[in-house]
């Protein structure tokens, strides 16, 4: 299969970037999109060329480092995958690929296709974990009964790999899926509920901080996530937001 690149160049977060065309023959369409990736790095190298950065880690769609814009869409073509995830036999033969990086304020590009996606981190360590001590005591925290829709719902949550996809796809950049699923993996939970105040106020006041831009209910951040986190997580959060900002 012989396809056509299209691909965001760019030396360092100080520096303008660019789009730069390569052409790939003797593409297999069992490769997947990362190994496609690594057969045009072995060809740049070969030529003397600088190869293309690109982040990833496990390629098996756990992590989400993979995080990609293919052809205008978060993680390419198919639905409820990560990059890696991604085969060449989702494109034909002749194709055109526009391979760029996330493009959200908040998300900085350090090198060509890899961005700085620490504000994340940030916001989760504003009061994404629960501290309070569960242990020692005589019933133990795992043994307390919890219905079963609400334990799925926080599972669910909680399957948020945080690879900023909602963020790519949303017109806003907004991370508000990303930080309510956060919010709603323990804010379901009886375990999380003694610092739930202090958790929803110091996420969303992180989120603001770190320049991400507003929800308006487009619903793209849903349809892109490899994870399928769900609306009804912005949802909860607006409504833990409102409880806590009146306490």
């Amino acid at each position: 299969m012989k396809i056509f690149l299209k691909i965001w160049r760019q030396k360092n977060a100080s520096t303008k970037g660019n789009m730069v065309s390569y052409t790939l023959e003797g593409i297999e369409n069992d490769m997947s999109f990362l190994e496609m990736l690594d057969v045009l790095n072995e060809d740049l190298i070969t030529k003397g060329e600088e190869p293309v950065e690109f982040d990833h880690d496990c390629r098996e769609g756990i992590c989400g480092t993979c995080s990609l814009m293919i052809n205008g869409r978060p993680h390419g073509p198919d639905s409820m995958i990560t990059v890696c995830q991604l085969h060449m036999r989702s494109f034909n033969d002749g194709d055109t690929i526009v391979i760029e990086p996330w493009r959200a304020k908040a998300f900085p590009v350090i090198k060509d296709l890899i961005v700085d996606r620490t504000a994340f981190d940030r916001i989760q360590q504003a009061g994404g974990y629960i501290s309070v001590n569960t242990s020692g005591r005589p019933v133990d925290a795992n043994a307390i009964p919890i219905e079963k829709d609400a334990a799925d719902a926080s599972f669910n949550a909680a399957t948020c790999i945080g690879c900023g996809a909602c963020v790519a796809a949303c017109k806003n950049a907004s991370a508000m899926l990303f930080t309510s699923a956060k919010v709603s993996q323990f804010a379901l939970l009886p375990q999380g509920q003694v610092e739930a105040t202090d958790r929803v106020l110091n996420m969303v006041k992180q989120m603001d901080l770190e320049g991400f831009g507003n929800c308006t209910n487009t619903g793209a951040c849903e349809v892109e996530c490899p994870k399928g986190i769900s609306l009804e997580n912005i949802a909860r959060m607006n409504r833990e937001y409102l409880a806590a900002s009146v306490k």
